[in-house]
């Protein structure tokens, strides 16, 4: 069960006019946390996106189920499930046991699988999956709904990072032609 602040985020999120995505990942990096603090473990970065999608719809958020085809079958449905659950079109079914059965078989997955390794391994496949329209289209959207302030503060980040870079390729420009020389 997501937090309330969580939620709280994800509300907040709809009101700036996010997309139901960026909602879904406050619950997405809630999960994250749990693993990275060993609450329990998943199997795979993926998998662990996956709870924190369901939380989401489970939540509220409105994020429909994957199209027929794209995913597994079973995955579907337990995707239209939670999004039914979540938009009040059907009331969920308690189920102490499988609940419990479930929790202690994540006990015993891996915990690594929310570090930040595994989860840039699985940014980069999911990006390589979708055209450069589509990521531009996301970037462009993103900075829309990023807001003047902080849309200031990501380009004296971005400023610092490209000065701190410079600095070090001019450091190892000298370090270079000194060893050339010598």
């Amino acid at each position: 069960m997501p937090n309330r602040k969580t939620i709280e985020k994800a509300r907040q999120d709809e009101r700036e006019g996010k997309a139901p995505s960026t909602q879904a990942g406050e619950f997405v990096h809630e999960e994250i946390e749990k693993i990275r603090r060993g609450q329990h473990g998943a199997r795979s970065a993926k998998q662990a996106i996956a709870i924190g999608l369901s939380e989401a719809r489970r939540a509220g958020v409105d994020l429909p189920p994957p199209n027929k085809g794209k995913v597994k079958e079973s995955t579907r449905k337990s995707a239209e499930y939670a999004y039914e659950v979540g938009q009040g079109e059907r009331a969920p079914k308690r189920r102490p046991r499988v609940s419990r059965a479930v929790s202690e078989v994540l006990k015993h997955e891996p915990k690594n699988t929310a570090s930040h390794e595994a989860l840039s391994r699985q940014a980069r496949r999911a990006a390589s999956h979708r055209t450069a329209e589509e990521r531009s289209d996301a970037a462009e959207k993103a900075a829309e709904t990023k807001g003047a302030s902080s849309r200031s503060a990501a380009a004296r980040k971005a400023a610092r990072t490209k000065g701190a870079h410079a600095r070090k390729e001019a450091a190892r420009k000298a370090a270079e032609t000194r060893a050339h020389h010598s």
